[in-house]
Formats: C-alpha cells, sequence, structure tokens
C-alpha cells in the first residue's frame, strides 16, 4: 500500500519560504530612488522657464532698438525739411539784400520822371531814358518774382503798408489808403519793403451837430 503524503512542508521549502521574506523585508527597508524620467523631466521645467525668460528679454530689446530707430528716423525726415526748407529760402529769398538795394536806384528813376516836366527836347530825352531803363527793371523783377505794392485807394493792411499819416477824406471810407509816398515791394509772396501810405480817417464831427445831439 502507498504510504499517506504529508501535509507538512519539508524543510527545503520552510528554508525558501524565509529566503523570500528576508529579501521583501530588505526592499521594504531601502528607500526608493527617484526615476530617471522623472529627473529628467524636471530639468526640462527649468531649461523652458529660462528660455522664456531669455525671450521676454529679447522682445523687450527689440521693442526698445525699434523704439530707438523710429525717432532716429523721424529725426532724419526732420532734418532733411529742414535743409530743404532752407535751400528753398535761399533760392527764393537770397536776393532780397540785392533788391532792396536795387529799390533806391527804381525810386531816384521814378523821382526823376515825376520832375521831369515840360516841352524841354533835353528833358524829354531824359524820360525817354528813365522809362526804358524802368521797364528793364520791370522785366528783371517780373524774372525773379519781385512785385510793387501800390495800394492807392485800397484798404489799408498793416502788413503790407506802413501808415505814415491819417487824414479824414469826405470822398473815401475811413482806414482807405489816399496817398502813396513810396510804393512797397514783394519777393515771392515775403514783404520787402512796405508802402509808405497816407490812411483815411472818418470825419470830426461839427460842434453844432454835437450840441444837436446832446439836446436830443
Amino acid at each position: 500500500m502507498n504510504q499517506p503524503t504529508s501535509s507538512q512542508p519539508s524543510q527545503s521549502d520552510a528554508d525558501l519560504i524565509a529566503e523570500v521574506l528576508e529579501q521583501t523585508q530588505e526592499a521594504a527597508a531601502t528607500p526608493a530612488e527617484p526615476s530617471e524620467p522623472a529627473v529628467e523631466l524636471s530639468a526640462s521645467n527649468v531649461d523652458i522657464q529660462a528660455l522664456q525668460s531669455e525671450l521676454e528679454q529679447t522682445k523687450e530689446q527689440a521693442a526698445a532698438h525699434w523704439d530707438k530707430a523710429v525717432r532716429i528716423q523721424a529725426e532724419m525726415e526732420n532734418l532733411k525739411k529742414r535743409v530743404q526748407k532752407d535751400l528753398d529760402d535761399e533760392r527764393k529769398y537770397g536776393l532780397t539784400k540785392f533788391a532792396k538795394e536795387l529799390l533806391t536806384v527804381v525810386d531816384s528813376l521814378e523821382l526823376g520822371l515825376q520832375a521831369a516836366t515840360g516841352d524841354n527836347p533835353e528833358l524829354a530825352r531824359l524820360r525817354e531814358g528813365s522809362e526804358l531803363t524802368l521797364k528793364q527793371f520791370e522785366a528783371v523783377f517780373a524774372k525773379f518774382n519781385i512785385e510793387a505794392v501800390n495800394p492807392l485807394g485800397q484798404p489799408f493792411n498793416p502788413e503790407l503798408h506802413q501808415a505814415m499819416a491819417m487824414q479824414p477824406a469826405s470822398g473815401a471810407e475811413p482806414n482807405t489808403v489816399l496817398n502813396v509816398f513810396q510804393k512797397g515791394y514783394v519777393i515771392n509772396g515775403r514783404l520787402l519793403r512796405p508802402a509808405m501810405v497816407v490812411v483815411a480817417k472818418a470825419e470830426d464831427k461839427p460842434a453844432d451837430s454835437i450840441k444837436i445831439d446832446e439836446q436830443a
């Protein structure tokens, strides 16, 4: 007959179980080391933050450089406009001083024509020569945009006229130019010399009319 199988573990099984338990206890007592992927992820996060910070600094520097470039460009444009304006003014008004000197010659010729009256042949030749010279001056003035200002009968304009006197005039509106002592001139629209004029003013009321107004 066969012998019944024993339910008790053998000595070898007991030794194996004891060894497994010992290894399990040692594993539980040993602290777990962080896994390699976690370390790599943390380092990656640090790198991203550094890159973001560097990117923000680069953006700020780029914006500052752009603003500076825009200001420099604006200053260059303004400088260019000023230089161009100076060149234009020099071209338009560079003859101002010389033109003023010529005006004295024109004034002398015009005064000479006014004085050269009569039937004397010599005076006639003088008038003819003076008139021809004045026409030549007028042609030169027209070439360089120099225009005469002769405001007789026109409203007084303080920007172009200089009032030498004021006098009442029954047939003229107040503030109207009654007489021109000396013509004025402009060069390219800019005043070269004001016209010397006499300006009309309102007539004074008679004393009798003042008394009547007071009684009324």
